[in-house]
């Protein structure tokens, strides 16, 4: 693939201009180049056009950081707010947009390298990153705003009551589970729904808290600032969409944790 046509792909699936599009090409690529070792950055800059083989160059050792500081670093390299002004006006923070530009120029990027050099690279990164991969494996994620707009469906509130109840519950969730399941629920959940989870897992330092789903509850209602009926009603609209975000299977990894008492507020 020639440098304009990868420069072109990128313009047209993220709605930028040439301009946008290069200097979201350039935030990625050096930010992945920060990410992954010194052979495979080489081996990548090898195989992409001689144009975009300076950004992804480098002479520093691998940075073992996850894909919320990827997605920090893309978005503090380019400058999201015009992007946002133009084609993510709903957009709460900055992150939402670098992860679609993220995406885009990884689907670009795996267009120009191939599967077997996309899967080296993949090789090097943690699984919180495979929903940036377009292949191998690719993870659909539920957006955000589709997200929250079922929880207020379920739980009849307006847009800011989901999304306060969608943190109290992640944040509780987070606490009651071990750090792995979280870090699983990280993966396949969108960007904005991580930080409630990394409050929790800090909260428990990764352990899982034993609690009594009245506690659960209690700690909901108070995140919440609601009563504990509406608490449980929150909590069993939140848990009902996590089920359709991630799939039965991660839900029942993280249910299976659960005593049978959070029945109350679970669809087994």
């Amino acid at each position: 693939m020639r440098y304009d046509e990868f420069v072109e792909v990128v313009a047209r699936e993220a709605g930028v201009d040439r301009e946008q599009a290069e200097r979201a090409v350039r935030a990625t690529l050096q930010t992945l180049a920060e990410r992954i070792a010194q052979g495979e950055a080489r081996d990548l800059a090898s195989r992409l056009p001689p144009e975009l083989a300076p950004w992804v160059a480098t002479t520093t050792p691998a940075e073992r950081f996850d894909v919320d500081e990827f997605m920090r670093r893309v978005a503090e390299r380019f400058d999201v707010d015009e992007f946002m002004r133009r084609v993510a006006e709903r957009a709460k923070t900055d992150v939402p947009a670098a992860e679609r530009l993220a995406r885009v120029v990884f689907d670009a990027l795996a267009r120009a390298i191939g599967p077997d050099e996309l899967a080296d690279v993949a090789a090097e990164l943690s699984k919180d990153y495979a929903f940036l991969l377009p292949r191998g494996p690719y993870i659909e994620v539920l957006p955000a705003d589709a997200f929250a707009q079922r929880v207020a469906e379920r739980a009849g509130l307006d847009e800011d009551g989901a999304r306060r109840a969608i943190e109290a519950v992640l944040q509780t969730l987070a606490e009651r589970i071990a750090g792995g399941e979280v870090d699983d629920l990280r993966m396949r959940l969108p960007i904005e729904l991580h930080e409630p989870l990394m409050r929790g897992r800090e909260q428990s330092a990764g352990r899982a808290t034993r609690m009594a789903v009245e506690d659960f509850l209690a700690r909901v209602a108070a995140r919440e600032q609601v009563g504990l009926a509406e608490a449980r009603n929150h909590t069993a609209a939140v848990l009902s969409t996590l089920r359709e975000a991630v799939g039965d299977e991660e839900f029942l990894d993280v249910t299976s944790q659960l005593p049978t008492e959070y029945d109350v507020v679970l669809a087994r």
